[in-house]
């Protein structure tokens, strides 16, 4: 799939707002509005699923492949970092059972014997149990009509949302795939319907969407009013609309950081926090204030991200496309 630009910009952007949100509840700081980037995440991520299978043919079991190698092996290298730290002493506060920790490697959502919260091992890693739910519906999709993939994946997100508003779940697997953040995925895959179909806001249109998303994500940080995915969901929506009518218009180039930055959003989202904890121990241990701790937390957490996706994600992404191109090619010879 051509490269669209803004998405990849976007995918920085939210990598980045998760950074600054750690870095800033590590040093006192307050920027809870930049854990939004996960609901621009979640959108960005419906809207790339929808276009890329519409555009390349893949079957359910080559789609859950795919993703398999795209997210699973950095993710278990991190969460087996962060068990070993455990199991030497470096994170007093975390609770180990294997029950969790097995449950956290294969994407099941369950309770922290550490907080009782429903978070894995690795606590960013939360997001991903809604991932795996999203590929593995859209995977399901994939057997039927494409006509029809749309309005059922819709349905059944709709039907489960609704549950959980009627139901008082007490399992973590329910009150967690009830959630309405999950209809994010799909506001992307309708994002995505109308980007093919070439149906996209005129440029002073898009131009007012991206300025009403990030007015409102400001005025939420600034006021620090609370916020939940039924406020920051539609702002993420209007905010991907509106840099898509960018693209679209032709007003969004090819840079060469922001672009990095995009292709490891997923290695800085994983890896930030253990440099964020490195970092500000070492600020107060040797005085450093408060705001230049936040800053190298920061840059930090970025450059670490920046490093894992360079040194472990893109080699083996890379050795993944070689291992399917070799099988290809042997396929088409034993033909």
């Amino acid at each position: 799939m051509k490269t669209i630009y803004g998405i990849q910009y976007l995918r920085a952007a939210a990598a980045i707002a998760v950074v600054l949100f750690h870095a800033a509840e590590k040093t006192s700081h307050h920027f809870t509005i930049g854990a939004a980037g996960v609901d621009v995440f979640f959108v960005i991520s419906g809207f790339i699923m929808w276009v890329i299978s519409d555009r390349r043919s893949v079957t359910p079991v080559e789609f859950i492949a795919d993703r398999a190698r795209r997210i699973v092996p950095v993710y278990w290298l991190a969460t087996a970092v962060m068990v070993a730290g455990a199991l030497a002493g470096l994170f007093p506060n975390l609770v180990l059972t294997l029950e969790h920790v097995l449950a956290s490697l294969f994407f099941v959502p369950a309770r922290s014997p550490s907080s009782g919260e429903i978070w894995p091992v690795l606590v960013q890693g939360w997001t991903l149990n809604f991932e795996m739910l999203f590929y593995a519906v859209f995977a399901g999709s994939l057997f039927i009509p494409r006509n029809w993939r749309l309005p059922v994946v819709t349905g059944l997100f709709l039907v489960l949302v609704i549950a959980g508003r009627l139901v008082a779940f007490d399992n973590a697997v329910m009150l967690t795939y009830t959630r309405p953040v999950i209809l994010e995925f799909v506001a992307g895959m309708i994002i995505g319907e109308f980007w093919l179909k070439g149906r996209v806001p005129p440029l002073a249109v898009g131009s007012s969407l991206v300025a009403c998303s990030l007015g409102g994500f400001a005025l939420i940080g600034v006021l620090g009013l609370s916020f939940d995915e039924m406020t920051t969901g539609p702002l993420a929506v209007l905010l991907v609309i509106g840099v898509l009518s960018l693209e679209a218009n032709g007003c969004v180039r090819a840079l060469s950081l922001p672009g990095l930055l995009g292709d490891a959003s997923y290695s800085i989202y994983l890896w930030h926090t253990f440099a964020i904890s490195v970092v500000v121990k070492m600020g107060l241990a040797v005085g450093l204030g408060a705001p230049a701790t936040m800053f190298a937390a920061v840059l930090s957490g970025t450059l670490i991200g920046v490093a894992a996706y360079m040194m472990l994600e893109r080699p083996l992404l890379r050795r993944g496309r070689a291992r399917r191109i070799t099988a290809g090619l042997a396929g088409r010879a034993a033909e």
